[in-house]
């Protein structure tokens, strides 16, 4: 029931930023936490950052200090802000949540259709 719609990637040279969202829109009664992921070819999807619904925030080692995840509640929206990127960040890069919705008496998970990102040498 729940639809994820990511905007934000695209191709940046070595050390340029971009910026994430992505807006989750439904029979939307709650969201606990708010996740972004991503998938280089050949290899398996890996958690980039977690934030949940007070705030708190967890990152993938290779992208602490350089990636800043956050989120609008009243948009139920999650932002991942991306510095000083690197060509290892290449990948496909997709939201994830875990929302109460209408028709379900506990919280499911939920995927965006990903957003590719292309860091050049």
């Amino acid at each position: 029931q729940v639809q994820l719609v990511e905007s934000g990637g695209g191709l940046v040279q070595t050390g340029g930023s971009l910026s994430l969202s992505c807006a989750a829109s439904g029979s939307i009664f709650s969201i606990d936490a708010m996740a972004w992921y991503r998938q280089a070819p050949g290899k398996q999807r890996e958690l980039v950052a977690r934030i949940i619904s007070d705030g708190v925030t967890a990152y993938a080692d290779s992208v602490k200090g350089r990636f800043t995840i956050s989120r609008l509640n009243a948009k139920n929206t999650v932002y991942l802000q991306m510095n000083s990127l690197k060509p290892e960040d290449t990948a496909t890069y997709y939201c994830n949540v875990d929302a109460l919705t209408r028709g379900f008496i506990t919280p499911r998970e939920y995927w965006g259709q990903g957003t590719q990102v292309t860091v050049s040498s």
